[in-house]
């Protein structure tokens, strides 16, 4: 008798664990379903975005085209204008998903995102000073888009950050969307002193817009995710205790505090270097992270949201380029049409579960 009763406590602890590996299996290969099924997305989208359109290409024609053969026509379609598009449309979309996953980790709230909180706006603000009083074009841009976004963040960061108790999310959000309108105000001003041809593009990039897609600017954003989606990836899973309480993530052994901030840091970058290439795309960042969560039935992955970011940039432009018959729209247009009742939706949402 006493026997059965020293083990069975041993017995419910097993049979606990038991239940505790099923359900971290089943989340695991709940996320390598998402993933799995949003890179197919993601390529299907990126084919659609080559192959079809005002220009169809076939098949074996692309495959010829990318193997070194000069087709008329078609090889300068799809070499300078289709591929670069998509290509440079994924990676962007790729760096505002993780950026959005980051930013919402750290401060727990539907709306924390790099376009919401003034990081995009800041690398906006840079950018267009690059233009206006050095004359920087193409990929001499992105340092001073970088530089922009580095000094709102600190503003943010010197704005939010309380005596006792680190970055404060309320006071975040508040000064984050003070430096959004800072940002739009330096943003209007400098296109004002622009010549016409020079306001005409800088209003272009400040929409967020693919048409400058290039080979230089692929490169630089693709060294930027190699360095910074490693870094954006162990943050993410290093901030999971943080969630629990900190006293209890101090308990688990987490640093709550340099950790947010590096993770803040990471997010500032990646978002910085999409806007860099691409421009501020608007609500790609907010909608990544909500999305991936839905398709995952529980906590994202950031790996699900930064390409959840890249299939809604890649379909994005797709439709800017083929909604109307003979006009390109900036990318930016329709990420903006489709993030605006998205966020109407989110706060209702967030509204409800309050």
């Amino acid at each position: 008798m006493s026997s059965a009763v020293l083990d069975r406590p041993a017995s419910e602890v097993a049979e606990t664990e038991e239940v505790i590996r099923r359900l971290a299996a089943t989340r695991r290969n709940r996320t390598l379903l998402v993933v799995l099924g949003l890179v197919c997305a993601l390529l299907a989208a990126m084919a659609v975005r080559v192959l079809l359109g005002r220009y169809t290409v076939t098949i074996p024609d692309f495959l010829a085209i990318v193997g070194g053969a000069s087709i008329p026509g078609a090889t300068f379609v799809v070499m300078e204008d289709k591929l670069p598009r998509a290509v440079l449309g994924a990676l962007a979309g790729l760096a505002f998903g993780a950026s959005g996953a980051l930013f919402r980790r750290v401060l727990g709230n539907p709306l924390a995102s790099p376009d919401i909180l003034g990081i995009s706006h800041g690398a906006s603000a840079g950018a267009v000073a690059g233009m206006a009083f050095w004359g920087l074009r193409g990929v001499a841009i992105i340092p001073a888009a970088l530089l922009g976004s580095a000094v709102a963040l600190a503003i943010v960061l010197s704005a939010s950050a309380g005596r006792h108790t680190g970055i404060v999310g309320q006071r975040f959000l508040l000064g984050g969307v003070a430096v959004a309108a800072l940002g739009t105000a330096v943003v209007t001003q400098l296109i004002a002193r622009l010549p016409l041809a020079g306001a005409q593009e800088a209003a272009v990039w400040t929409v967020g817009s693919l048409s400058g897609a290039s080979g230089q600017r692929i490169v630089w954003l693709t060294v930027a995710l190699v360095c910074l989606l490693p870094l954006a990836l162990r943050l993410h899973s290093a901030l999971r205790p943080a969630e629990l309480g900190p006293e209890l993530a101090l308990g688990l052994g987490s640093r709550p505090v340099p950790t947010r901030a590096g993770a803040l840091g990471v997010g500032t970058l990646l978002a910085a270097a999409a806007t860099a290439v691409a421009g501020p795309l608007a609500f790609v960042a907010l909608l990544s992270t909500p999305i991936a969560t839905a398709l995952g039935r529980g906590r994202p992955h950031i790996v699900a949201a930064a390409l959840t970011g890249a299939v809604i940039v890649v379909v994005a432009d797709i439709v800017a380029s083929e909604a109307l018959a003979t006009v390109d729209l900036p990318t930016g247009v329709v990420t903006g049409a489709l993030g605006a009742p998205a966020m109407l939706w989110i706060l209702l949402r967030s509204r409800k579960v309050a």
